[in-house]
């Protein structure tokens, strides 16, 4: 009899990692996913989705039956509106990972977004020291990461913080970014912080293997035509933790700076072989997007251009042995819908998704996922 109990919870075990631990897409393969972390709110908006045969469905099943095998979510400590928090960050994971999808997790350490021009420190936290920030950073990660542990989650990479060749957890851990013109001499000189910042992303590092000893870290940094060797110089040198270069690609908004797509794409190709043949690590594409917005004859162009963008960017980097993968930033945007937050701020919604005004997969995003 007990046999008969045993084998019976060992059934059960193994059902329940089936279910949540087996992703379609073997570890190892390349990666083609999205980031969907304002796919909830979308829909509790009753935002509505439709395949490219114009059939209304769940969005994850449309973008998976097109090719994605990964999903891409961010996490904030505490955001007003209670998006991309822990609970919601846990309730998609769950959710992709039963689809068999593969999921990556994007700390943001804090309450909004972080990027090359915000590092907020989370309200909770102000007026910490170093020593207080570290151990939040290390608190913080495991609440999350263990909470998608006991929901049966096992993210395959984690990001320890977004976009950061500034640093992050601004004062305290902020550096200078070598990549951009300087500050003009009357303005207050800047102070790197690189201990403080390496020692951030150290902690966070450590927090991912105690929970997840498999999973992969990722250092994120924006704007792939950029050669960064300084900033991993840098990070090795004063004791930062990594085990995967993560870029940002943007490749149409260069031209606002007068770098033609075309050559955008060029030059992150060639960083992507140099970080990995200097740094020998793996690179993740973890943001790419296109222009995609407008009605009609607009839309149509743009639609058109995008496609023949994204489909230099991957004939490029596809064969690249260690470039890893790629993921959409918000594909499913469209129509003009924006976060509840925007509106105050007096944002206008994002312009970038891949979906058609319809509310189809674009066809930039459909050669992505096929490629």
């Amino acid at each position: 009899m007990m046999n008969k109990v045993f084998l019976l919870c060992l059934v059960g075990a193994l059902c329940l990692t089936a279910c949540y631990h087996q992703p379609t897409t073997p570890r190892g393969s390349f990666a083609k996913g999205a980031d969907v972390s304002w796919l909830s709110e979308m829909e509790h908006d009753s935002v509505r989705f439709y395949s490219a045969d114009g059939k209304e469905g769940d969005c994850l099943d449309i973008m998976q039956e097109a090719g994605m095998n990964a999903v891409r979510l961010r996490v904030w400590v505490n955001h007003s509106t209670g998006w991309s928090n822990k609970a919601d960050v846990v309730t998609m994971a769950k959710r992709a990972a039963k689809q068999g999808l593969r999921v990556m997790i994007d700390f943001h350490y804090s309450d909004f977004f972080a990027d090359p021009s915000h590092q907020t420190i989370p309200a909770a936290w102000q007026g910490y020291n170093y020593e207080q920030l570290c151990e939040a950073v290390r608190e913080h990660t495991l609440d999350v990461l263990y909470a998608l542990k006991e929901a049966g989650v096992k993210p395959e990479w984690v990001q320890v913080g977004n976009e950061t060749p500034n640093g992050m957890l601004w004062p305290v851990g902020r550096v200078i970014d070598r990549s951009t013109p300087r500050v003009s001499a009357s303005a207050t000189p800047m102070v790197d912080h690189w201990d403080e910042y390496a020692g951030f992303t150290a902690t966070g590092y450590k927090a991912v293997k105690e929970a997840f000893p498999d999973a992969h870290v990722i250092v994120h940094v924006d704007n792939a035509f950029m050669y960064r060797d300084w900033f991993f110089r840098e990070m090795e040198a004063h004791g930062g933790l990594f085990d995967m270069i993560g870029l940002s690609h943007y490749p149409m908004m260069s031209a606002w700076s007068g770098l033609p797509w075309e050559e955008a794409n060029r030059r992150a190709e060639e960083n992507i072989r140099a970080l990995i043949a200097t740094f020998h690590r793996p690179v993740m594409i973890a943001e790419v997007g296109m222009m995609n917005w407008g009605e009609g004859a607009v839309y149509d162009s743009v639609a058109a251009l995008s496609d023949i963008v994204m489909t230099d960017f991957l004939n490029r980097i596809a064969p690249i042995d260690s470039c890893v993968g790629i993921f959409y930033w918000e594909p499913q945007v469209y129509g003009g819908w924006k976060p509840a937050e925007y509106t105050p701020l007096g944002w206008g919604g994002y312009d970038m998704g891949s979906f058609t005004p319809e509310g189809q997969p674009s066809p930039a995003l459909r050669t992505m996922l096929r490629h």
